[in-house]
């Protein structure tokens, strides 16, 4: 059944968009599903609209004919003009719907920015422009951030009732997090946690402390995936989200992330803090669905961890 959306976006051109969800039990291609909703239009006009980003496949503009379909998915059509897209190098669209928004962050890009910093280039501030070129009225909300050198998942609200759902329930609606990091030397233990108070100095540098009273308990656990080369590649959950918290109990653990200096990394071969935040799971604050979304491990943290990985020096 399709579902007129022609007030979702407004622009210079008024939106024109149609809406049908998979309701069957079989997967199909996107021009043969777009094809069995609209048998008056020819192939070539779905090809069109494939080519110029008139058709969505779950919130993300699509130009795959054979994008598959499935059970439960939904595909939008916007008949009057193109949808409006996000194409940024260090920012990448995961997931959208009129709630929320999920992006993969690149490292090096702030999440949202901050007093010392308020004119550079953020994750809020992209994502921002794109959703008022969408809708000049259209707002953005802040539901939780990443360091500026932590890659990963994230997201945020596009309406105030969505943030502050999520804000008010985060512990009981945030129901998956893990990070992957690679680790300096390797890690004995094949599993295991860091629980410890966390406390912050005057030069912003958090650490664990056994001080009564001081600082916020906070506890990660860990699972080895790979050690090879030098390196440990592990996953990393947390209990509690407080600022640093992987990269202090990683120092801890006395296995800095590779490309901390700020936490004891000897070594940066990646030019980068290997840190990344690889899964994402909740309860959408309106419908409710349980949402979960993983991103691979970056390729640059298993070039590290190849078992029969040879250093340019060696080829020399």
């Amino acid at each position: 059944m399709a579902r007129n959306r022609d007030n979702r976006h407004r622009g210079a051109v008024e939106d024109r968009v149609l809406a049908w969800r998979n309701e069957g039990t079989e997967t199909s291609p996107l021009m043969e599903f777009v094809m069995s909703k609209r048998p008056d239009v020819k192939r070539s006009d779905v090809k069109t609209w494939l080519k110029y980003g008139h058709l969505m496949l779950n919130g993300i503009v699509t130009t795959a004919f054979d994008a598959p379909v499935t059970p439960g998915d939904w595909v939008e059509l916007n008949i009057a003009r193109p949808f409006v897209t996000l194409r940024h190098p260090r920012l990448k669209l995961v997931y959208e719907d009129d709630d929320v928004i999920v992006v993969n962050k690149g490292y090096g890009l702030l999440s949202v920015g901050t007093e010392s910093h308020r004119k550079e280039e953020s994750a809020f501030s992209i994502l921002r422009d794109y959703v008022k070129r969408q809708h000049p009225a259209n707002k953005l909300y802040v539901v939780h951030r990443l360091d500026r050198d932590t890659s990963g998942l994230m997201m945020f609200a596009k309406n105030e009732a969505a943030q502050e759902t999520l804000r008010h329930n985060w512990n009981n609606m945030v129901l998956e997090r893990t990070y992957v990091a690679l680790l300096e030397g390797a890690l004995r233990t094949d599993s295991g946690y860091v629980k410890s108070r966390l406390a912050e100095n005057s030069q912003f540098v958090v650490y664990s402390t056994d001080e009564e009273g001081e600082g916020k308990l906070a506890v990660t656990h860990y699972k080895v995936l790979r050690r090879a080369n030098g390196f440990t590649l592990a996953e990393f959950s947390l209990d509690t989200g407080r600022k640093n918290q992987i990269r202090v109990h990683c120092k801890d653990l006395g296995h800095p992330i590779v490309g901390d200096r700020k936490y004891g990394a000897r070594h940066s071969p990646l030019s980068r803090l290997a840190l990344h935040a690889r899964t994402l799971r909740f309860a959408h604050p309106v419908t409710r669905k349980d949402m979960r979304f993983e991103t691979p491990v970056p390729s640059r943290f298993m070039s590290l961890v190849k078992e029969n990985r040879t250093d340019k020096k060696d080829n020399n």
